[in-house]
């Protein structure tokens, strides 16, 4: 039995506390992989999170078998949901990156992507590294062939396990259910800011809307915590400005951007120019969306549905999830949505405080008013 005297945050009060609570260490047969996750202390404050991924989330079942994906950064978490993978009883595997390969891992390592090969469930838990999305890109594209129900939890941190990880997810999925029904029906979306966006999205009817509510099912997989209904849209024109996070590793350089929001001018789905008075974050960005030759093209519009987010805390896993819109930059995930175009990247950008209109042949219904939904949920 060990001590787990680990620093986490509260999630009521964002202060810092200490966790003392202790871990039974379980001994298990050597054979299956990562099995020593099982010995290491976790604080038990993730407990809730972590079963939240695998029980509500997941609906990870005895007779399945799990990949489960960490790296050193998040071995204690990585921990938390082993745990909760034994107690259901399946079998599964785990994987830590560094253990396997140098950082940063530019192709996933043959091992984990031959383990998805015959797992049902997969789950990736790590904090990534700049170059990295290939080989992501080489493991949701096994997720998407073999139709997996996959936990998306790029950059978890202790702070999201304790806040967005504890979220009811079913009452996130009844709002995201909703949502989804609206913007099925709608032709264009509109939307604006204090900060100044104004934007206007119009829908091509070809592709898809999706809801990533934190229910995981094989239709597609999703970051958790969840909380979304995205697609790729036909055009967007207009002025975005972000005064939450941008994405990628981007986000954990920048943080919060209310004091430098980024404004970016985009006219017929391309980004035509940006403006920052933080100019090491312009460039970089700038630099991001000219990877190639769709990386400056919108290629994901979304709607965020967590209720149970109720701030923007500089990590995009999370900060996402905060009820609003944010849009993406880069590949569409065309596999899902139906864009038949694709790109090497793909960076997400969040703003605050959004008035939302859905339009179609019978008017505008405003379905958000300054961040908060006018949806029941």
């Amino acid at each position: 039995m060990k001590n787990a005297g680990v620093f986490a945050l509260d999630a009521a009060n964002s202060e810092p506390l200490t966790i003392n609570e202790p871990i039974e260490a379980v001994s298990v047969p050597a054979a299956r992989m990562g099995q020593h996750l099982l010995a290491l202390a976790f604080p038990e404050a993730f407990r809730e999170g972590a079963r939240n991924a695998v029980v509500t989330c997941l609906r990870v079942q005895p007779s399945e078998k799990v990949t489960l994906i960490a790296d050193n950064s998040t071995i204690e978490i990585a921990a938390a949901l082993a745990t909760e993978l034994e107690a259901v009883g399946c079998v599964w595997n785990a994987f830590v990156l560094e253990e396997l390969a140098p950082r940063p891992v530019k192709d996933m390592p043959a091992p984990v992507l031959a383990d998805m090969e015959s797992s049902q469930v997969s789950i990736f838990a790590v904090q990534v590294q700049p170059n990295e999305l290939g080989s992501r890109m080489q493991m949701t594209d096994v997720v998407n062939r073999r139709h997996m129900r996959h936990a998306h939890m790029v950059n978890i941190t202790p702070q999201v396990m304790v806040e967005g990880m504890r979220a009811d997810f079913n009452k996130v999925d009844r709002l995201s259910q909703k949502v989804l029904d609206k913007v099925r029906e709608a032709t264009y979306v509109r939307a604006t800011t204090p900060a100044g966006t104004d934007i206007r999205a119009e829908l091509n009817p070809d592709y898809k809307w999706f809801k990533t509510s934190g229910i995981i099912s094989t239709e597609k997989w999703g970051n958790l915590p969840g909380g979304e209904c995205f697609t790729s849209p036909g055009e967007v024109n207009g002025r975005f400005v972000v005064d939450g996070v941008v994405g990628d590793f981007l986000c954990a350089r920048y943080g919060l951007l209310q004091a430098t929001p980024l404004t970016i001018e985009i006219s017929e789905n391309r980004i035509v120019s940006i403006a920052c008075e933080n100019k090491d974050l312009e460039r970089e960005f700038w630099a991001y969306t000219h990877t190639d030759e769709n990386s400056d093209r919108v290629g994901e519009f979304a709607i965020g549905t967590n209720i149970g987010v109720k701030q923007v805390i500089g990590n995009i896993l999370q900060d996402e999830k905060f009820p609003g819109i944010h849009i993406a930059f880069g590949d569409p995930y065309g596999n899902h949505t139906g864009a038949p175009w694709k790109s090497t990247t793909h960076i997400d950008v969040v703003g605050l405080g959004f008035n939302i209109w859905l339009g179609g042949p019978n008017g505008e219904e405003q379905i958000m008013r300054d961040g908060t939904f006018l949806i029941e949920s």
